[in-house]
């Protein structure tokens, strides 16, 4: 693999500040600010970078409660991305499913709902019912779900959680934290397709006999704060008032956690602080395009001798306003490639250093096709090669 250098003038001496100073200057940093929550954890970071912006008490274990199901939907989107299922599936409901209680949306035992309107439901109004149902069709069972869902929170690097079901119901032993219900946050919102959920307010559920059941969202952030278009919240008497939520201004986009208020007023005033001092303090910016690079591909056995190359997307740099001392570096490395190559072919990646420790890794693209030589390619070549 062919590997590029580039320092010197392409060296970027950015007034931002490192994003790899270490999560607990970070967090020491926030909480000088006293924000004044009232909660028992909380967490705050760009969804961009995972970069940390607040922490108070991010690794203790408590529990969650219906947080935990934004780590249902993620199964529930995974499914869809592998195929396992469609929005337009149709799922049966259980009389397991249906006899969940607690948050619900009335589903029919032996009814078939859609997919999607089973996804909206847990999105909006936490459907318990909804949640069981999914787990069912999705793995076989609710307990083979609720496996997975832990298998797949330690590929997240979710170290403090352990669930025991699809729902937040209390059942002993489980527990998560404010850090890692934010790892888990930033992954669902990567589904363009959860955004057209959590943003709905009110709808109309309906069920398979005429009967309409109304569903309202339970996190009021997304009518009450600006830019904030997502998130899930959670209620037991266990686990106290609880919200995970995201907000974007501008092209910064924050997760913010908070576990255990002694009311619903004040999870939605510890998130709202937490998002306004990361928006007031922070910022997100571009520093390189998703534009074509000045390196030209090689690339073997083509009609021509090299090709254009672009980003797969920009690189941005989230810090803290007014601070310096950054400097970025990048590293270009190509695959080796010969023809035929199409447009949009992975053909390399660019590493983003900072301060010489790995910031960000970009896989490059091909910018246009390059068609296979003929021979008549190569007597030409070696005529023009003659004449010089």
């Amino acid at each position: 693999m062919k590997k590029l250098l580039f320092a010197g003038s392409l060296t970027l001496c950015l007034c931002f500040s490192s994003l790899f100073v270490g999560q607990t200057a970070f967090a020491a940093q926030a909480e000088s600010e006293n924000l004044g929550l009232s909660c028992k954890s909380a967490y705050c970071m760009d969804a961009n970078s995972a970069t940390p912006v607040y922490a108070m008490n991010e690794k203790e274990r408590l529990p969650i409660a219906s947080m935990c199901k934004i780590m249902t939907l993620i199964l529930s989107f995974d499914a869809v991305e592998s195929g396992k299922m469609s929005y337009d599936t149709v799922v049966p409901v259980s009389q397991h499913a249906m006899s969940m209680g607690g948050s619900q949306v009335y589903l029919e035992a032996g009814g078939t709902y859609t997919a999607e309107q089973l996804m909206e439901s847990v999105t909006v109004c936490s459907a318990n019912d909804a949640c069981v149902a999914l787990a069912e069709y999705i793995a076989g069972s609710d307990d083979i779900f609720v496996q997975r869902m832990n298998e797949r929170a330690k590929g997240l690097g979710c170290n403090d959680t352990l669930f025991a079901n699809c729902t937040g119901l209390p059942k002993d032993p489980q527990y998560s934290c404010a850090y890692d219900v934010a790892l888990m946050l930033r992954e669902l919102i990567k589904h363009d397709k959860y955004f057209e959920f959590s943003k709905i307010w009110t709808d109309e559920f309906q069920h398979p006999e005429g009967r309409t059941t109304l569903i309202t969202n339970t996190n009021k952030l997304i009518r009450q704060y600006q830019g904030c278009d997502g998130g899930k919240t959670g209620f037991t008497n266990e686990a106290g008032f609880c919200l995970a939520a995201t907000a974007r201004r501008g092209e910064t986009r924050a997760i913010s956690v908070c576990i255990g208020s002694a009311d619903s007023k004040s999870r939605f005033a510890a998130v709202s602080r937490m998002f306004d001092y990361t928006f007031a303090n922070y910022s997100d910016r571009e520093v390189y395009p998703a534009a074509p690079l000045e390196e030209k591909l090689c690339v073997k056995n083509a009609k021509v001798t090299e090709i254009a190359v672009i980003p797969e997307r920009p690189v941005r740099y989230f810090c803290k306003n007014g601070e310096s001392g950054a400097e970025l570096t990048r590293t270009v490395e190509f695959m080796p490639v010969k023809a035929p190559l199409h447009k949009g072919d992975k053909v390399g990646e660019m590493t983003v250093f900072k301060d010489g420790a790995e910031y960000a890794k970009v896989s490059l693209l091909a910018l246009e096709d390059a068609e296979k030589a003929t021979i008549w390619d190569y007597y030409r070549r070696a005529a023009e090669n003659w004449a010089i």
